[in-house]
């Protein structure tokens, strides 16, 4: 399917046409489901990154100008929907694992210092420029490798090791600074 015709099926699908919005499904709903699969490496999360990217096509359709390639703007919308959806099972997680009790007691110093380091970690990485931050948790976070950030990012494998080599960078600076804070 060309640009120009997927361009067709968004402004017949901006009129309301479930036909043109089923076929644009049939088109995009393999690449977007192996796109969201490979964020979240999880059947299911894939599964619902689809269903709400093609949704939130249905009732979008009419902010699409179509300046831009479709598949550019529908893989950005699976994107969007994919990286919210780790970042609430992320917080879901760690909610999670507050509530369990570990598996043996620490210290209530060790507690605090982990925690400590934790939040200086979380602090730090807040600080950092988006697509630097993106870079580390898709990597630290979420166990994805180089090419597979590159792959998701639309950008070359040389620019996310460059990006991480700069957050890591900037986060030991970060640190350091709150370790030893200047007068």
């Amino acid at each position: 399917m060309g640009d120009e015709h997927e361009r067709g099926l968004i402004a017949r699908i901006a009129d309301g046409d479930r036909d043109a919005w089923g076929r644009l499904f049939q088109c995009y709903a393999g690449r977007i489901y192996r796109y969201a699969l490979m964020m979240g490496r999880e059947q299911a999360l894939a599964e619902e990154v689809v269903q709400e990217t093609m949704l939130s096509i249905w009732k979008g359709a009419r902010a699409f100008r179509g300046e831009g390639k479709p598949s550019t703007w529908i893989l950005g919308i699976a994107r969007h929907k994919a990286l919210d959806k780790l970042r609430r099972e992320q917080r879901s997680a760690e909610a999670q694992a507050e509530q369990d009790e570990p598996a043996f007691e620490l210290e209530p110093e060790q507690e605090a210092r982990r925690e400590l380091l934790g939040e200086r970690v979380r602090g730090a990485l807040e600080r950092l420029e988006p697509e630097h931050r993106e870079t580390v948790v898709l990597a630290f976070y979420h166990g994805l490798s180089y090419k597979e950030i590159a792959e998701l990012m639309g950008c070359p494998e040389g620019t996310v090791k460059s990006r991480m080599f700069y957050a890591k960078e900037r986060l030991r600076a970060l640190l350091e600074e709150e370790r030893w804070p200047s007068a």
